[in-house]
């Protein structure tokens, strides 16, 4: 009799669900999952070692390409850290500005995810619908920033630029008839903040159909109930933040308890799940959508009704203006030598983090008084998710692999970095 004995396989970095760069080792009982060995490292890039050969202000760049479907999160951690160093607090619009851009980026993340998830799981339709919302939001990225993903937009002390007052419009081309182009150009009359709101006023709708599609789905029910089921003790102590701890019913959100920027003055909801699978993480982001889309909504009409200076009026951090750099020979100094060798931070260290879509990113920073940071590092939060996924996975079938690697929504650029 032939003896029985366990496979070991390699899952990725090739396959399409591994999500760029993972690279996983499963020991497997015929299609039972005994062990599943992650290995990382695959796309490191060396961010944290970078940032210490770079100025404070020349290392914001790299924050968007840590986790690269939620950008401004990431930046944002970084500078709140610089802020906390050089004892500086950004003007109240900027403030909303950056909750404001916060939430879309949620919104863009967990589209991305919800597309990528279920392509995995294999709903196909849902990828195509998620993605035409993506372009309205990354047409905000551009609108502000002049790029549609790694936008650089915050600065310590503020923003990089107030909000346009127009959008960018579509052009005639051979391509697109008159009459698609002023279909396309209709949303695009006002500034940008006309545009957000519009789609605030479009987007719960748009909820809806992604509902429709899955929420009560048979397939991605047996697909995604009691699967991946963490309990809440559990997720606590494998150290799950976001959305992975309070879909085993963990409230906590960084937004409610920890406030910062103006999230104190906004009205939103956090939503909790209560078995702890696959099934409840994505009925916990799919509600963040929502929530998102509320403060969002918030944001715009403060916004709009209260005009005011986006970033702080300290020379030592800010630019001069770029009229005032062209005619002025001081200012042109001025604005070399602060991009060229940035600006020297008070030595000590601080500890910043944000709620990013993924959980709670951490930027904790070490000065010694230069133009650099000392030591920066990372706490991102894709990383403990991804050393839980062994205990996820074991007892499952090979398909649930896929199934948890999605809800972890797993991106390599933060865990690697």
């Amino acid at each position: 009799m032939p003896e029985i004995r366990n496979f070991t396989m390699n899952f990725g970095p090739q396959h399409p669900a591994a999500h760029g760069v993972l690279r996983l080792v499963l020991e497997m009982d015929g299609e039972v999952i005994q062990r599943a060995d992650p290995h990382i490292g695959l796309l490191h890039r060396g961010t944290e070692k970078l940032a210490e050969s770079k100025p404070f202000n020349q290392s914001i760049g790299y924050m968007d390409r840590l986790d690269y479907v939620s950008m401004m999160c990431n930046e944002h951690a970084y500078v709140l850290a610089i802020e906390k160093l050089l004892g500086i607090e950004p003007p109240i619009r900027a403030q909303y500005v950056r909750v404001m851009f916060d939430e879309i980026t949620r919104i863009l993340n967990h589209l991305m995810w919800l597309g990528a998830h279920g392509l995995d799981i294999g709903a196909m339709t849902v990828f195509l619908y998620c993605f035409r919302e993506r372009e309205d939001l990354m047409d905000c990225y551009e609108a502000v920033s002049g790029t549609r993903m790694h936008a650089t937009y915050y600065r310590p002390g503020g923003v990089y630029r107030d909000l346009p007052d127009s959008m960018p419009k579509y052009q005639y081309s051979e391509w697109r008839s008159k009459k698609d182009v002023d279909r396309l150009n209709e949303r695009r009359g006002g500034g940008l903040l006309d545009f957000i709101e519009d789609f605030t006023r479009r987007f719960p709708a748009c909820i809806d159909e992604y509902e429709t599609l899955l929420t009560d789905n048979r397939i991605w029910k047996q697909r995604t109930v009691n699967i991946g089921v963490v309990s809440p003790e559990r997720a606590l102590n494998l150290g799950f933040t976001g959305p992975m701890l309070r879909g085993s019913g963990v409230e906590w959100d960084l937004r409610k308890k920890q406030p910062y920027e103006v999230y104190d003055r906004v009205d939103f909801d956090i939503p909790v799940g209560k078995s702890g699978d696959c099934y409840d993480r994505y009925l916990v982001r799919v509600e963040e959508l929502r929530q998102s889309n509320r403060i969002v909504a918030q944001c715009v009409e403060w916004l709009k009704s209260n005009p005011g200076p986006v970033m702080i009026d300290d020379r030592k951090v800010r630019p001069p203006r770029r009229e005032e750099m062209k005619g002025d020979m001081e200012s042109l100094i001025h604005h070399f030598k602060l991009m060229t060798e940035g600006y020297c931070v008070p030595a000590g260290e601080a500890y910043a983090a944000v709620e990013a879509p993924k959980g709670e990113l951490g930027v904790y920073l070490v000065s010694d008084g230069a133009n650099k940071p000392y030591r920066m590092k990372v706490r991102a939060p894709g990383f403990a998710h991804l050393a839980a996924l062994n205990e996820m996975v074991q007892g499952h079938m090979l398909a649930d692999v896929v199934a948890v690697i999605g809800t972890q929504d797993i991106v390599f650029g933060e865990i690697d970095r």
